[in-house]
């Protein structure tokens, strides 16, 4: 079955570089993203995994966990992080679930029930696992996003979509197209007039439908 937006997501208990955890113990009451990744020692992910380690200090501004995923083992993760250090410029301090199983590919939809990985395979066999899922301190999946094989993921976007994220569920409001921490923010349809002078004071009438204030904070 799919994950949906909203939809609490799986409590498993996984094996990754750095020991077991429990996926909703190990989100707590952070912010956490989960990044997938289908084979290690490919060179798009290490990119990837190397452009994660140099945003340690903005995951931790954020109160946000980081979480990686490939369907590899455990040696072979501790062995990439190296790999990742030297192309990223920064140790790849977060976790990767070993997902060798394929446990948390298909729990999460990236790959369908039936799937497996054969003998002497390629990342075109798990190919779909290049995925972003940001999930919220209620354990619940609020964004998720899958990209091909051949474009390497924005992780300046995954932060602006985080901050988004962040501002929405904490002041009852939306973000526009592009929205950047410090711009105006929306105020939703379902907020009279009134009640939006007594929460937010000063706003802007773009559309009947379309508020604009200043953000909150």
């Amino acid at each position: 079955m799919a994950l949906r937006i909203n939809d609490t997501i799986p409590d498993l208990t996984v094996t990754t570089d750095q020991g077991e955890i429990s996926l909703h113990d190990w989100v707590g009451d952070s912010w956490a993203i989960l990044f997938s990744h289908p084979k290690d020692f490919t060179p798009v992910c290490t990119t990837e995994f190397g452009a994660v380690a140099q945003l340690t200090d903005e995951w931790a501004k954020r109160n946000t966990k980081v979480l990686g995923v490939s369907v590899d083992g455990v040696e072979d993760h501790k062995k990439w992080k190296v790999d990742i250090e030297k192309v990223g410029g920064a140790p790849a301090t977060f976790p990767i679930i070993a997902d060798d199983g394929l446990e948390i590919s298909k729990a999460f939809d990236m790959l369908p029930a039936e799937a497996y990985l054969p003998d002497g395979r390629t990342p075109a066999d798990s190919a779909t696992v290049r995925s972003v899922f940001i999930i919220g301190p209620d354990k619940q999946l609020k964004l998720s996003m899958t990209y091909p094989m051949t474009v390497g993921r924005n992780f300046a976007e995954v932060l602006r979509a985080l901050d988004g994220l962040q501002m929405s569920t904490s002041n009852g409001v939306a973000t526009p197209a592009n929205w950047t921490v410090g711009e105006d923010v929306i105020i939703p349809p379902t907020v009279s007039n009134e009640d939006a002078k007594a929460k937010f004071g000063e706003f802007e009438t773009v559309l009947p439908y379309l508020r604009k204030t200043k953000a909150p904070g």
